[in-house]
């Protein structure tokens, strides 16, 4: 079984190399990455390759990708070892497809990245950022015209039980009835893996979105049903967004309500109707129980000024959790110079387990030529506050710290050179005794399609949000080497 991809290809290549009406087209990228990292454990050096290729030919498409992890060193903070897992050590074929297109017809078969409407109700995607996977396998069929049909069986890995796999299966419909108007419609199930059997979940949703002129409004309604309790109704989502255009005022929002509307196994990207795609709790997954709203605008100020507005506030139904986001930003640009000022501002409350958590950063960004030279400038002076338990006083208190961050980015003909550094003080007075994290990355195209990366320093890591998660990623000390081949 092993051999059989290679076996595929090779017959591909052949029939491809035999046939003498057209040429077959090859597109491939090879990621090579060296690591050391300063840490005193046996993973401190560690391997990644991924190599992987597409090939066509008239209306046929193969593609495959081999990616060796020697070993795989986890982003995840609270997934870090100090001593070597068999399970870190990987190498072998991890995606593999084939599909056939002709017309406005699309048979597929393999590793899918597929999105129903917006993905509320089904999406299979790749997060590179934060290493994770959420792509199924199986067969998938489109019909792309005026009628837009999709209709997709497949399978994923369980996230509770290695090994074993879940199902996920599904057709989605839209089409155009009046020229402004597009209705849509999808079918989900699903079948994860609980203990020793399996729940099922059918999922119905609906979408309608309105073009007209200067005004834009889409809405989306979903519904879950758990097949275990016969009857019951138990998940609901609905997304509204609306924007209008005045001239140079333009003006947006959008409306959230979800309850027990977050899959397990996470083939879904919920909308989060917020600036920063910020979470209502950093422990509860979005989807879960959530209501929101968001208002935003953007101003142009004359020729060369830009205005950017934007609010949001989310909460859970019993007002015990409540989460409100904030942006303003100032944009300038004339010609090849170009500067931002903004602030931000993310703020939550769990009234129940006595957590409030503020952090606000005013930013810049700056780009301009210099010479010969290209440079941008950017950073941020990043407060956090929140509530603690005093084990002295027994009784929570209010406590803070400051992260600022600075960064230049020059560009040197073909070279590239980013220079950072971010800290974290108590207060102003421990500024020399703070934590420190400086960093230098050197980008150069060593050949036509080749570039080379050289890492070398500190990253804080921290928080991250991301596809209704929020996650704490580790921090980073060492030394990157990066290679990237096209072909």
């Amino acid at each position: 079984m092993r051999k059989l991809p290679l076996i595929l290809a090779a017959l591909l290549l052949l029939v491809c190399g035999l046939a003498a009406q057209s040429a077959p087209l090859l597109n491939g990228l090879n990621e090579a990455s060296l690591i050391y990292r300063s840490v005193p454990d046996s993973l401190h050096v560690y391997f990644q390759n991924s190599f992987g290729f597409s090939l066509g030919y008239k209306n046929f498409s193969f593609g495959m990708k081999f990616i060796a992890e020697l070993p795989k060193y986890s982003t995840n903070q609270s997934e870090l070892l100090e001593e070597l897992d068999p399970d870190r050590l990987s190498l072998g074929w991890k995606e593999l497809y084939a599909s056939y297109t002709r017309d406005a017809y699309l048979i597929h078969a393999g590793t899918i990245e597929e999105s129903f409407g917006s993905g509320l109700i089904f999406r299979s995607y790749q997060d590179l950022e934060l290493d994770e996977d959420h792509r199924v396998t199986g067969f998938k069929f489109r019909y792309d015209d005026k009628l837009r049909l999709k209709a997709l069986y497949s399978a994923l890995p369980s996230p509770t039980s290695l090994g074993r796999l879940d199902l996920a299966y599904g057709a989605d419909a839209e089409y155009p009835i009046l020229e402004p108007l597009t209705l849509g419609a999808s079918f989900v199930g699903m079948q994860t893996l609980q203990g020793s059997s399996y729940k099922q979940d059918d999922i119905l949703g609906a979408r309608a979105k309105l073009i007209q002129d200067q005004f834009e409004i889409s809405v989306e309604g979903a519904s879950r049903d758990d097949k275990l309790v016969a009857g019951m109704l138990n998940g609901l989502a609905v997304f509204t967004t609306a924007s209008a255009y005045f001239g140079p005022v333009q003006l947006g929002g959008a409306y959230k309500h979800y309850d027990n509307f977050s899959y397990r196994n996470r083939v879904q990207d919920i909308p989060l109707a917020n600036h920063h795609n910020e979470t209502l709790a950093d422990d509860l997954a979005s989807g879960t129980d959530e209501r929101g709203f968001q208002a935003w605008t953007n101003i142009a100020l004359g020729q060369y000024l830009s205005l950017n507005l934007d609010y949001a506030e989310a909460w859970d139904q019993a007002r015990e959790k409540q989460m409100n986001d904030a942006y303003a930003g100032l944009d300038w640009q004339s010609g090849a110079t170009a500067a931002t000022l903004s602030y931000s501002h993310i703020e939550k409350v769990d009234s129940a387990l006595r957590h409030w958590q503020k952090e606000a950063y005013p930013a810049f960004v700056v780009s301009f030529p210099a010479g010969k030279t290209g440079l941008v400038l950017s950073g941020e002076f990043k407060t956090v506050e929140k509530l603690a338990l005093d084990p002295v006083q027994n009784e929570y208190v209010e406590i803070g710290h400051y992260e600022p961050r600075l960064q230049a980015d020059l560009s040197l003909g073909k070279l590239s050179l980013s220079l950072g550094a971010q800290s974290w003080w108590n207060d102003f007075s421990s500024i020399l005794q703070s934590q420190y994290w400086p960093s230098v990355e050197l980008k150069y195209p060593i050949l036509a399609d080749s570039d080379f990366v050289l890492f070398a320093g500190k990253e804080a890591g921290g928080k991250v949000c991301r596809n209704g998660v929020c996650r704490y990623v580790a921090p980073f000390s060492g030394v990157r080497l990066e290679l990237a081949t096209r072909f």
